[in-house]
């Protein structure tokens, strides 16, 4: 009961900030804030930040957490890169590509997940560490350099779309959905909640703890594969340092949606909230022309405050 009335006030405080954001830049910035081209700028940026703000999520709701997402990512669209340049379009190779990408990730993940549930390695010095090491890798095989020039069916996916929704986003809200019948319709999803309320209670449950933390890092990599794609089709191009600015704003859309950095509960709909909120943010305060500095400073200071108030909340719910 107490779960559920602090995820209703996540959403409530959620729903008050983005009608705050809204209200603050219709005023200040009508005209440009409501055009098609600032939604359809937000929708563009949505999707990998979301996929990858998922692959962190169901990592933390097991008390765990996934530094290597970013570079996951990069592993994986390098991977598939290289397979799109050097094989001629065919059905073949687009199914290559994907094979080669799903690979890397349940590797990537496998080691993960072994490192963090029968090592009983810290997942945030397991994470911290495979992302150290494939950022090197990453480098060390591109030499630093973007892989370019896709076919056309992965441009497809960023350039086309379907009633007038953009692909990416269609894909994104794909994604979310599979993720919510994960986590809430499925036993392996009741587990994760479990494991991050408390796991050694699960284990002597009976439940095979080790074995669904493993499937969960390779659930988070995975999603990396679906992040890598939607970045390709966008750019054009695959690079080792693609994306490092989103393992913070991932973390921050996670926690700021009601994920408990602790494990054991949290929704996707309050993620889904959080990004959109974080969205809107970013994309007001770029046409006003604020640094980008400043606005990370400005979510960090929104973060703050959100912990603050989610703090005060628990402390009336459990009496402390």
């Amino acid at each position: 009961m107490s779960a559920r009335k602090v995820k209703d006030n996540v959403e409530i405080y959620l729903s008050l900030l983005i009608g705050l954001v809204v209200i603050t830049f219709s005023f200040l910035i009508p005209d440009i804030f409501w055009s098609s081209a600032n939604f359809q700028s937000i929708a563009s940026q949505m999707p990998v930040l979301g996929v990858l703000a998922l692959a962190m999520a169901i990592t933390m709701l097991t008390g765990g957490i996934n530094l290597s997402i970013i570079a996951t990512m990069n592993a994986c669209g390098l991977v598939m890169a290289w397979v799109a340049t050097n094989y001629p379009p065919s059905v073949g190779s687009i199914a290559l590509v994907l094979l080669a990408g799903l690979a890397m990730a349940i590797v990537i993940g496998s080691v993960n997940g072994f490192l963090i549930a029968v090592v009983r390695v810290s997942p945030i010095l397991a994470t911290l560490g495979i992302m150290t090491l494939l950022n090197g890798i990453n480098i060390l095989i591109s030499r630093g350099s973007a892989i370019s020039n896709f076919p056309d069916y992965i441009l497809a996916i960023n350039s086309t779309n379907l009633l007038g929704i953009p692909v990416p986003l269609l894909v994104f809200l794909a994604v979310v959905a599979v993720i919510w019948v994960i986590l809430e319709k499925s036993a392996f999803g009741r587990t994760i909640y479990l494991i991050g309320s408390n796991e050694q209670a699960t284990h002597y449950s009976g439940i095979n703890t080790r074995k669904t933390i493993v499937w969960v890092y390779i659930l988070s990599s995975i999603l990396c594969v679906v992040a890598a794609l939607l970045m390709m089709s966008k750019l054009n191009s695959a690079k080792a340092s693609y994306g490092e600015s989103y393992l913070l704003v991932s973390i921050l859309a996670a926690v700021l949606g009601g994920i408990n950095p602790d494990g054991g509960f949290g929704k996707v709909f309050g993620m889904v909230m959080a990004l959109i909120l974080l969205q809107m943010l970013e994309s007001g305060l770029n046409i006003l022309g604020v640094s980008s500095y400043i606005t990370m400073a400005l979510w960090g200071g929104l973060l703050l405050a959100f912990i603050f108030l989610k703090g005060i909340n628990l402390s009336t719910l459990f009496g402390r």
